[in-house]
């Protein structure tokens, strides 16, 4: 589970209640997206004839640009974890990374779920004295590509939700 408890009014869309405006919605799926392809190719190296993964990160973008539906992209984003459950490692964590920046458009929330799955992902593809130093490098790398617009945001999210993300943005 990724999700605390108590729902963060600033990752809810102003329609539903909250205080999240479109364009910052879109910029937390393009960066989910952004951190979902840097990993992609743990998923297919092992699974080089399913495109399912790659086809959701494409998917968030386009919804990102307008090009396609919410329920487009969440679609994609439940196939592309699909493609994960059969899994096991960095090529799993990946699936479910791509799945997850996908349905940001449905729950701005999930860009977590992605940035947390490619952690994991990279850290399950490290030796294990690697682990937390490979961990720790991929975060990094993935708060240098945040857009000054939702930096503060997704830094809140990630020191409010750490412990439900399994500690991995502790970097």
């Amino acid at each position: 589970m990724i999700f605390s408890p108590i729902q963060d009014p600033r990752l809810t869309t102003v329609r539903r209640g909250g205080t999240l405006q479109d364009a910052d919605h879109h910029l937390l799926a393009l960066w989910a997206a952004d951190c979902a392809q840097h990993v992609l190719n743990f998923f297919e190296e092992v699974q080089p004839d399913d495109d399912r993964p790659r086809r959701a990160i494409e998917q968030a973008r386009a919804w990102a640009r307008g090009e396609i539906t919410m329920t487009q992209a969440r679609a994609a984003g439940g196939h592309a974890m699909g493609a994960a459950r059969a899994l096991r490692g960095a090529a799993r964590e990946a699936a479910f990374a791509a799945g997850q920046a996908a349905v940001v458009a449905h729950v701005a929330a999930h860009e977590l779920g992605a940035a947390a799955y490619a952690i994991r992902a990279v850290r399950a593809a490290a030796a294990e004295d690697e682990r937390i130093q490979a961990g720790c490098i991929e975060c990094q790398w993935q708060r240098a590509q945040l857009p000054a617009a939702i930096r503060e945001l997704v830094l809140d999210d990630q020191r409010l939700r750490n412990e439900y993300c399994w500690f991995v943005f502790d970097c």
